[in-house]
């Protein structure tokens, strides 16, 4: 399947971290893939915890997860809202379900651990939330990027390049 086909949900919320979303979002679209950002629905724009404001393309509840190849969780304190979205859970479970590939950075993890889809998973995440990782029954590794199945995982900000690099290897196996 080529690249162009290849398309990737890219969740928003309020104080998300800028880099953590603009990254992802620029690296995919040079490759051609088609990102839709989506929203917990609460608004039509959201703004990073540095100011930058992104649009949505869709809110969380009109998402067919049979239209998309994957998913990335930035951090930030976007996570914090992201993970108590009873849509946003049933994406990622759903996309879990489908062996989709499920990509998360920094505070992201935490939305995984919500929709309960960490158990028996190595991944890592930043330090604060650890024990919601290890309570889960995820494998928490201190290493900067994880790929476990098709779970990819990035420590922080500095990880993004090898977890791009991770994201695209899924997409294109």
């Amino acid at each position: 399947m080529e690249m162009s086909e290849k398309s990737i949900i890219l969740l928003a919320e309020d104080e998300f971290e800028d880099i953590e979303l603009l990254y992802p979002l620029l690296r995919l679209r040079e490759e051609g893939i088609r990102v839709t950002v989506v929203g917990t629905g609460n608004k039509d724009s959201y703004t990073g915890k540095h100011g930058y404001t992104i649009d949505i393309d869709e809110n969380a509840n009109t998402i067919n997860v049979d239209d998309y190849d994957g998913i990335i969780v930035p951090g930030g304190w976007a996570p914090d809202r992201l993970r108590t979205n009873i849509y946003i859970k049933k994406i990622i479970s759903d996309m879990a379900l489908d062996n989709k590939v499920i990509g998360c950075i920094c505070h992201g993890a935490s939305v995984l651990v919500s929709a309960r889809v960490i158990k028996g998973y190595k991944l890592t995440c930043v330090d604060s939330i650890i024990d919601d990782v290890i309570n889960a029954g995820g494998d928490y590794t201190s290493e900067g990027n994880v790929i476990d199945r098709n779970i990819v995982s990035a420590k922080i900000p500095g990880n993004l390049p090898q977890f791009m690099k991770s994201i695209l290897e899924f997409l294109y196996a």
